[in-house]
């Protein structure tokens, strides 16, 4: 898989989710993760369907966003996972 969303980051830059489709301003900001080879190469910042920017997963801020998903990510597979 080339493409990973990475996080919907409900702490990091969320705005919300819009109340009719025509308002763009406030639909929701997603994170993506672009993979090849397993190893992330850009991270694509979406609102709704359009492209704003890609951030390097090097740079601050990218580093911030995957940490914040891996957090999520471990806190969820770990609590839900059942012993048989």
């Amino acid at each position: 898989m080339s493409e990973n969303e990475s996080a919907a980051s409900a702490a990091a830059m969320e705005q919300g989710e819009a109340s009719t489709p025509a308002d763009s301003n406030a639909e929701e900001i997603t994170y993506h993760a672009v993979e090849k080879e397993g190893v992330v190469t850009a991270i694509w910042e979406m609102q709704g369907r359009k492209h704003l920017r890609t951030i390097d997963p090097r740079s601050r801020q990218g580093q911030d966003i995957l940490r914040l998903y891996t957090t999520e990510h471990h806190e969820e597979s770990g609590s839900g996972e059942a012993t048989s």
